[in-house]
């Protein structure tokens, strides 16, 4: 993937010592640049859409229930 592609993907939502990290369903992860801390959507399925930024991270522009 392309640096400062967008991303619109759906995976679970999950939470570690570093932040948020969305385990996408088409295999892998993503790490999460978040503005908002998502509560209500963690360890749920949910759609991140966003722009990559290189390295597996993805700058979030939004997060919703799936």
């Amino acid at each position: 993937m392309m640096i400062g592609a967008g991303v619109d993907e759906t995976g679970r939502l999950v939470r570690d010592q570093a932040g948020f990290l969305l385990q996408r369903d088409l295999g892998g992860s993503f790490r999460l640049v978040l503005l908002r801390v998502p509560v209500d959507h963690v360890e749920k399925r949910v759609r991140v859409q966003g722009y990559y930024a290189g390295d597996g991270i993805v700058e979030v522009e939004g997060v919703a229930a799936a």
